[in-house]
């Protein structure tokens, strides 16, 4: 772990410390601050979220939301497969529309 992670944690730890009741503190959440923004950006893009509006919403880039969540996305492939067998079903582009 590099200097500059070690010291963020440190001061994460300081500003928990500070921001919390001590039980707050003791708590499994408390400790996992992070926990909680994972679970949340994790919920949001296997409900279907667009990746650019999750990052945008998480203050993150595409390439960086994606580099830590798309192993986690999962159950939607059969709207997907369902999404690219409709495209059939779409109308034809012209130029006056």
């Amino acid at each position: 772990m590099g200097l500059q992670h070690q010291e963020a944690g440190q001061g994460s730890t300081r500003g928990r410390r500070e921001t919390h009741t001590p039980d707050e503190y003791a708590s499994p959440l408390g400790k996992r601050v992070y926990d909680l923004r994972h679970t949340c950006l994790t919920t949001w893009l296997n409900n279907g979220v667009p990746a650019a509006q999750v990052a945008e919403w998480a203050g993150n880039s595409v390439p960086v939301l994606l580099s830590t969540y798309a192993r986690c996305i999962s159950g939607q492939l059969r709207d997907h497969q369902k999404r690219i067998e409709a495209g059939g079903d779409l109308p034809e582009y012209t130029a006056e529309d």
